[in-house]
């Protein structure tokens, strides 16, 4: 029989029952600020996942051995609060199954829903935002109030990677948590602050989550809220592979698909180093 392109995420092929990883979808940018059209963007990763060979070499790990699945995008309501509380059931559910959820997003509001589902001990986000403000064009739950919503679920420990945009006041609320600015990590070097990062997190639960616009808007310019002078791409895959063994979740959000799938391919490579590092490290057999 020939082979078929799916519209799920390539080499997602096991069943629920079976998988590890679960991904799923949230097409939602009912709060976007800027540009509009993240809620393409899960379909969008989706379908430059066949771009890349099943197998990784870094880690001599063929995908095509990790069981894994694509539940398909979530049918989202309209408003923010609900679409965060539809994101937690889902969450709870994978996670009461034993399983390690894989959200694509969507703009970066969906991560609430997801954190509180986690309740983890320490939230690590890539992002070019400090995502502090309390309430923000008529709503709590919009994609600029991300950090704040989770301070308030009481997440103490919070680190953002890649910070340059945020009012006066976000940056002096910041300051109670721990923040790189994409400034600092082109002066230290990532693999240092990782260092430092992964002595302060040791074996605690972490919820991982990279908006995309954490990375220079000059490299990956699809993006609803684009920001030059970020991290790399290379400097976001460092990131994931020394924090994906600690993680019990993770998302990626707020690609927007109007480039030349520049974004939404490092967001798909991303996803498959998530995995194929958790494999490589024996988490996720665990």
């Amino acid at each position: 029989m020939q082979s078929f392109a799916t519209p799920l995420f390539a080499d997602a092929e096991a069943s629920y029952t079976e998988a590890r990883y679960v991904i799923f979808g949230v097409p939602y940018d009912g709060t976007t600020s800027y540009k509009p059209g993240t809620r393409a963007a899960p379909n969008a990763i989706r379908a430059v996942s066949y771009n890349f060979e099943p197998y990784m070499p870094e880690y001599d790990l063929d995908l095509t051995d990790v069981p894994f699945c694509d539940l398909g995008d979530m049918y989202t309501e309209t408003d923010p609060e609900s679409v965060t509380n539809q994101v937690e059931d889902t969450v709870s559910m994978i996670l009461a199954d034993g399983k390690v959820p894989v959200m694509l997003g969507g703009e970066h509001s969906i991560t609430i829903g997801a954190v509180r589902a986690v309740r983890p001990r320490w939230y690590l986000v890539c992002d070019a935002h400090l995502d502090f403000q309390d309430e923000y064009r008529g709503s709590r739950y919009n994609h600029d109030c991300v950090s704040a919503r989770v301070e308030e679920m009481g997440v103490e420990n919070i680190i953002i990677i890649g910070a340059r945009s945020g009012s006066k006041e976000e940056f002096a609320h910041a300051a109670r948590h721990t923040v790189y600015t994409a400034d600092m990590v082109r002066e230290r070097g990532i693999d240092a602050i990782l260092r430092e990062v992964k002595e302060m997190i040791r074996s605690d639960p972490l919820y991982l989550s990279i908006d995309a616009d954490a990375v220079d808007s000059c490299l990956t310019p699809g993006l609803g809220t684009p920001d030059p002078f970020g991290i790399t791409h290379w400097d976001l895959r460092s990131v994931i592979r020394a924090l994906a063994p600690l993680a019990v979740a993770f998302d990626y959000v707020e690609v927007l698909p109007c480039d030349s799938e520049q974004t939404a391919g490092v967001a798909a490579r991303m996803i498959r180093e998530f995995i194929g590092c958790r494999e490589a490290s024996g988490t996720g057999s665990e």
